[in-house]
């Protein structure tokens, strides 16, 4: 196919695109705990059957030990050509507040070009990609494709990585296309070449039998959500830099945000600061962060005057591309039982952890995509970092040392993932699918392949 041929048959398919992914995305796939399986499930059906209308000549759901099924499927190689891993996954975050949306969290809702929902984003628009990427060449593809769609990314922290680490021949490729990060801004092609490690782990604790009236007890009795937030608030400086030791801050060379960029996407309110020193590409994607990520205790509709007996917290931990997320976790968990007060009991727990990622300076893949993204977006993709994580690309990076891992896909910073009111672009959905398809007709090229 020629690069017009692949553009036409792109657009000409998003009426399509767009209806499955209003289809995929209206399942509430939350694959934490205490969250109904049966979503998840179907939407690990849905995908298969996506997966099959593409014309690949194997699919199937296998499972995943500890973890839901994976969605695999993959078509030969033609004569001289090489093989291409594309990985993305159909699991999301929780909708949390509803009031907080303008929306149904899960009745995706098209407004202005652009379709809100749970997933929309994050990452059932890298599934739709893929899709429609595959669909343009008819069952006639240039390249072998392989393509794993996972099902509990957004908890389950390297349940997935001992799956690849045993199956190395199913997922072998040389070059590696992960759909789960974006760009900047709606239109400003990206290529993501570093990604920040995670740890997570739940901390309680423990000061009393069971609670005790605030009037008659208070003052003495050892309140112990007032024990927990100091121990949190403890974690960080005036400044907001973490203050547990053998976390330093770190540096990344390429061009971050401006400070203003930053706020407007963040949603900083007026006359509120940032946190942290160094700049903003140091602290948002080569440093250490700390954030609570929530806290069970007394709601304040429910509040009684009780001193609380117990509290728990949930707190995920970024790290540099090149930290070590256990060794990370240890050095925060030893940090929070040594300002621990008033000799509390305290218990840390439902531990997960992912490493991170650095790209090298690319190659013929890399050199591919380029010219793939600058005819999609009209201009070449420049390399940004990403402070969130996907645990699996170290573990493919690690297994496949030969494999270009790329990492690019319709996420833009303004989607608002894992934030009341995701949304994904459908004209960046589009451009996305049209450099995917084009990057695998690229990459078939004898130009690209050395001949």
């Amino acid at each position: 196919m020629t690069p017009e041929q692949i553009e036409s048959a792109v657009a000409a398919a998003m009426p399509q695109a767009v209806e499955d992914l209003r289809r995929l995305a209206a399942i509430p796939s939350v694959a934490f705990p205490g969250h109904p399986e049966e979503p998840v499930l179907a939407a690990a059906a849905l995908t298969e059957e996506l997966l099959r209308s593409t014309g690949l000549s194997h699919v199937q759901r296998v499972p995943v030990e500890g973890s839901f099924p994976a969605v695999y499927g993959e078509v030969a190689a033609p004569p001289g050509a090489p093989t291409v891993l594309l990985y993305a996954h159909y699991d999301v975050q929780p909708a949390g507040d509803p009031a907080a949306w303008r929306t149904s969290p899960f009745e995706p809702t098209l407004i202005d070009g652009q379709l809100y929902g749970r997933g929309t984003a994050d990452d059932k628009s890298g599934i739709i990609s893929h899709v429609t990427a595959l669909r343009v060449f008819q069952r006639q593809f240039p390249v072998g494709v392989k393509v794993l769609i996972e099902g509990q990314e957004e908890y389950a922290g390297e349940r997935l990585e001992a799956f690849v680490e045993r199956n190395p021949d199913l997922l072998r490729a040389d070059a590696i296309v992960v759909a789960d990060t974006g760009n900047p801004r709606v239109g400003d092609p990206s290529v993501t070449t570093s990604l920040r490690g995670m740890a997570a782990f739940t901390i309680e604790v423990r000061t009393l039998r069971e609670p005790v009236h605030s009037g008659s007890f208070g003052g003495a009795a050892p309140d112990a959500l007032a024990a927990l937030m100091r121990m949190l608030t403890s974690l960080h400086d005036d400044n907001g830099d973490i203050r547990v030791p053998g976390l330093p801050r770190g540096s990344f060379l390429g061009q971050g945000p401006s400070e203003e960029e930053f706020r407007k996407t963040a949603g900083a309110l007026d006359d509120v600061s940032l946190v942290g020193s160094g700049s903003l590409a140091d602290r948002l994607w080569a440093s250490y962060a700390i954030t609570v990520t929530g806290i069970d205790a007394p709601s304040v509709s429910g509040a009684i005057n009780a001193v609380q007996p117990a509290a728990r917290a949930r707190v995920t931990v970024r790290t540099p591309p090149s930290g070590d997320p256990k060794t990370t976790v240890n050095a925060v968990v030893e940090f929070l039982r040594q300002v621990t007060p008033w000799g509390a009991q305290v218990s840390f727990g439902d531990f997960t952890v992912g490493s991170g990622f650095q790209a090298d300076s690319g190659g013929k893949a890399r050199a591919a995509l380029n010219r793939a993204m600058e005819r999609a977006f009209g201009r070449p993709p420049r390399d940004v970092g990403a402070g969130g994580s996907i645990p699996l690309v170290n573990t493919l990076l690690k297994q496949f040392p030969a494999a270009e891992i790329l990492l690019f896909g319709a996420e833009d910073e303004d989607a608002a993932i894992h934030a009341p009111n995701e949304r994904v672009d459908l004209e960046e959905l589009r451009r996305i699918a049209t450099a995917e398809a084009l990057f695998l007709r690229e990459l078939s090229l004898p130009s690209a392949l050395g001949v």
